[in-house]
């Protein structure tokens, strides 16, 4: 198989269709991988919808509280399944639908809890979201933006910096230490989420660019359901950032 092009999405590495052409049997197809994608959203969508649900059926005095355990479970188990996945590309088909449903307590709870704050923020994210994935969908079939080595590294390097700068922030947390300007509504804060929102959505394009090679050198079947799953870590990284950025800028008005 021919040296696959890199991506920043840790899932999708120029590794990951490594597992060879196709000795026997039905390759991967686009189509397929699109329909995949399709069903992990739905799935997202509708854990998503059941915390939500949860959270503004509860008393006010509770509706924290009553979110609080799903979407530790969420977050945690969603980690741990990613990691399984994408060490056992085989067993997507499994762990891939798993994950979907696991994220989707994350984004309803932190949802509903910004929604409670920021009326319409919710839709205005999935809106946003939805509509950055057509653009960047079209603009890497027309070709308008072309994957080059230089174009890739330079979102590998920005996403890597990123990462970095969570890290860190994360660790210093429990010491006391908090980036309050770019966390905050600031003109600075707001201009940071901007450019990570950014750099998300040209994520997409190398998982676009690397999904079509898979397609191309006749990755093995299973490798519809990793490279969906694969995709969804970069949409609900984006929606994340998304509605980051939208309490951002709702907090000044």
């Amino acid at each position: 198989m021919p040296q696959l092009m890199r991506t920043s999405n840790p899932a999708l590495s120029g590794d990951a269709f490594r597992t060879g052409e196709a000795a026997y049997g039905e390759g991967m197809t686009i189509s397929g991988a699109v329909n995949k994608t399709g069903l992990l959203v739905i799935l997202c969508v509708l854990s998503a919808a059941w915390t939500w649900n949860r959270f503004f059926g509860a008393p006010p005095e509770e509706a924290a509280q009553t979110i609080g355990l799903p979407i530790m479970a969420g977050g945690i188990g969603g980690f741990i399944v990613a990691m399984v996945t994408i060490f056992k590309k085989e067993w997507s088909a499994v762990t891939a639908p798993i994950y979907a449903l696991l994220e989707g307590l994350v984004l309803g709870g932190v949802s509903a809890i910004l929604e409670l704050r920021f009326h319409g923020i919710a839709i205005q994210a999935v809106g946003l979201t939805l509509g950055v994935l057509i653009a960047m969908l079209l603009a890497y079939r027309s070709g308008l933006i072309k994957v080059t080595d230089k174009l890739r590294l330079g979102i590998v390097a920005a996403t890597g910096g990123i990462a970095v700068f969570y890290f860190l922030q994360f660790i210093l947390g429990f010491f006391g230490v908090h980036f309050t300007t770019i966390n905050g509504a600031t003109p600075i804060g707001i201009g940071f989420s901007i450019v990570v929102v950014i750099v998300a959505a040209l994520n997409l394009v190398l998982d676009f660019d690397l999904i079509e090679n898979g397609a191309r050198y006749g990755a093995p079947k299973y490798m519809e359901w990793y490279s969906a799953f694969a995709l969804m870590i970069t949409l609900v990284w984006l929606y994340f950032e998304i509605l980051r950025l939208l309490s951002k800028m709702r907090s000044r008005q």
